[in-house]
């Protein structure tokens, strides 16, 4: 018996796909279960359907990741640190820190997607990498300036 796939089962198959099980584990444990459907000409067509609606927004998510990006390019995030002699800074600026600002600015970003994730703890413009969608990388300015 051929099922489409509606969520990925250990040693069976990954959802969307179409797979061969035997008759009895396909109508009593997958489709009973919710866990895929029977492979007909209908269901082909809105598997289908809902890859190609799948596609459309994974594009449509890489374009605004993009232009996020393209707005990064263009920030600077400034952050008053306590200094020493010779420049050196006590304390330093968290990821946490500077995705606040960056909400402040009216962007968010994750925290756990900042490439950089030692402190900024030098004076002067450090630029951090933000990854915000496979392969779509912005770089953030960060200047700590001394109080």
């Amino acid at each position: 018996m051929k099922v489409i796939m509606l969520a990925d089962v250990k040693k069976v198959g990954k959802k969307g796909e179409i797979v061969e099980v035997a008759d009895g584990y396909g109508r009593n444990f997958l489709i009973r279960g919710g866990l895929a459907v029977q492979a007909t000409a209908g269901s082909q067509k809105v598997l289908d359907q809902q890859k190609l609606q799948e596609a459309l927004n994974e594009q449509e998510k890489k374009v605004k990741a993009e232009e996020v990006a393209r707005k990064l390019e263009n920030l600077t995030l400034r952050f008053h640190v306590k200094s020493g002699k010779e420049g050196r800074v006590f304390g330093s600026v968290s990821t946490k820190q500077i995705v606040e600002e960056l909400r402040k600015q009216g962007l968010n970003v994750d925290k756990r997607k900042i490439l950089d994730t030692s402190p900024v703890s030098s004076l002067g413009v450090t630029k951090v990498r933000v990854e915000l969608y496979k392969d779509v990388i912005g770089t953030i300015n960060v200047h700590l300036l001394e109080k």
